[in-house]
């Protein structure tokens, strides 16, 4: 229990001898974001991911066949602008290899360029949502997503790939012990998965009470605080 709580405050607060410096509770900020984001995509751009692509290739699956509510080139033009965002994301990242924190603080100044760029478009568009502002919206958000996941990657911090949620949680159960393990990382793991339910959870209720931008602005707030951080901080050296 002890080890628990101590890798939930190593992941949140680390201290100096922590070997990935202050990259993991920025990562856990980054995680937040793509709450935010797909909570603000799936709910307002139609039935559409711009960071979890496991779902976008579902659901263009489903689009194909002509399920009602989900679009073939909503799916489409998400997954391309993530693509095209993880290809200028793995530039940046390639480009800084010998410093993670510089490697961050570049990926989420361009991430945050994106994302502002959202922000300024539904400021813009006006309600109801028209095709030419939702397909501008989702190109995007997939961009910065795409970089988003590029960096993420590149820094490699265990457990904290600010998207994919599903090893995360399969390493929580077999890595249990009823799954014959001893819990390692439970806690790093958890505050992630909680990261990511707190951002969609903060989105949901924005968009609910009608105030649209929100979600976004809020991402925005937090990218902008990440690449501040990753500057301010000390460097983390390559994995």
């Amino acid at each position: 229990m002890n080890t628990f709580f101590t890798e939930i405050r190593q992941t949140l607060a680390p201290g100096g001898d922590s070997p990935h410096g202050r990259l993991p509770p920025l990562l856990i900020t980054m995680t937040v974001v793509t709450g935010l984001v797909d909570a603000y995509s799936y709910l307002v751009l139609g039935h559409v991911f711009v960071a979890n692509m496991t779902g976008n290739v579902a659901f263009l699956a489903f689009a194909l066949v002509g399920t009602p509510g989900f679009s073939t080139t909503a799916s489409v033009a998400a997954l391309g602008a993530f693509v095209v965002g993880a290809v200028a994301g793995g530039r940046v990242a390639a480009a800084r290899v010998a410093d993670r924190g510089r490697q961050l603080q570049v990926g989420a100044a361009v991430q945050s360029v994106f994302v502002a760029s959202s922000v300024v478009l539904v400021v813009l568009s006006g309600s109801p949502l028209g095709a030419p502002w939702r397909y501008g919206l989702i190109a995007t958000l997939g961009l910065a997503m795409g970089v988003q996941n590029a960096t993420a990657r590149q820094l490699a911090v265990p457990d904290l790939t600010t998207t994919v949620l599903t090893l995360t949680i399969t390493g929580i159960a077999a890595d249990s012990a009823p799954g014959g393990g001893r819990g390692a990382h439970a806690g790093r793991r958890l505050v992630a998965v909680a990261a990511m339910f707190v951002g969609a959870l903060v989105g949901a209720v924005l968009i609910a009470h009608g105030q649209r931008a929100y979600p976004l602005a809020v991402a925005l707030a937090l990218m902008v605080a990440v690449v501040g951080a990753a500057r301010a901080g000390s460097p983390a050296p390559a994995a």
